[in-house]
């Protein structure tokens, strides 16, 4: 941990490099260590593409009821 904290810099810029490391504390490996890669995460926007159906009339659904809720009595 000391050694990691010490030269942070120089393993930041191996990690950006593709470099993959463990740091330990005591020799016991506590974290790894791996270069960002934001193609990794799933995207938030299609991420279920394939799996859902959208009804062709999904823009009408309810339509009557909604238009219901806004009638004065």
């Amino acid at each position: 941990m000391h050694a990691a904290k010490t030269n942070l810099s120089a393993l930041v810029k191996e990690a950006a490099a593709g470099e993959i490391f463990a740091i330990a504390i005591n020799g016991k490996p506590i974290v790894k260590v791996v270069p960002f890669n934001d193609k990794a995460q799933l995207p938030r926007i299609g991420f279920m593409k394939g799996q859902l159906v959208v009804p062709d009339d999904f823009d009408h659904l309810g339509k009557e009821e909604i238009a219901g809720l806004f009638e004065c009595q």
